[in-house]
C-alpha cells in the first residue's frame, strides 16, 4: 500500500491551527484551487458531536477538481478523533479501496506547532498506484504550502 509523510512547523499555537483545520472550510483552504470537497452544512467541523465509530461512514463528499468538477465521491469515516489535536480517518471512495490518513497537530512552543499528515492508500485498481502516488504526493504538498501561507512558519 503506497504511503506518504508531510510535515510543516507553523508560527501559530496548536489550538488556533486546529481551530481552522478541523472545520471543512478549513480542509477546503488548503484544498483549493485545486480540490474543494463538499460537505452537509450540520457537518462543518470535527468536534464531540461527530459520530465517531470504527467503520461509520460519517458523511459522503464530493471531491471537485478546480471546486467544480466532479472526480471522485469520498466516504468519510474516523477510527479516532482526539478533539484539539488530531484524526485517525479510514475512508475509501470510487477510486479507493482504502484511505487512511492521520493528521496531529501538536504544540511545539506556546505560540508554535507541528502540523503532520500520513497517508496510505489503496487504488480500486491496483495498477493506477504508481499513478496515484504522485497526485496525491502533490496535493498534500499544496495543502501544507497552503497551511504554511496562512499560519507562517515557525523557526527550526
Amino acid at each position: 500500500m503506497p504511503s506518504l509523510f508531510f510535515e510543516s512547523r507553523l508560527a501559530a499555537p496548536a489550538d488556533t491551527v486546529w481551530a481552522a483545520v478541523s472545520t471543512m472550510d478549513g480542509v477546503n483552504d488548503e484544498l483549493m484551487p485545486l480540490m474543494r470537497m463538499s460537505h452537509p452544512a450540520d457537518l462543518a467541523r470535527f468536534d464531540d458531536d461527530v459520530d465517531v465509530r470504527p467503520g461509520l461512514v460519517v458523511f459522503h463528499s464530493w471531491l471537485l477538481l478546480f471546486g467544480v468538477l466532479p472526480i471522485d465521491r469520498h466516504a468519510l469515516a474516523f477510527d479516532r478523533l482526539i478533539p484539539g489535536r488530531g484524526f485517525d480517518e479510514r475512508s475509501h471512495s470510487w477510486l479507493q479501496r482504502e484511505w487512511i490518513h492521520r493528521r496531529r497537530v501538536e504544540p511545539i512552543g506556546p505560540d508554535a506547532c507541528r502540523v503532520r499528515d500520513e497517508l496510505a492508500f489503496e487504488p480500486r485498481v491496483p495498477s493506477a498506484a504508481p499513478l496515484v502516488k504522485p497526485v496525491v504526493r502533490r496535493l498534500f504538498t499544496h495543502r501544507h504550502r497552503r497551511l504554511r501561507a496562512r499560519f507562517g512558519v515557525a523557526p527550526a
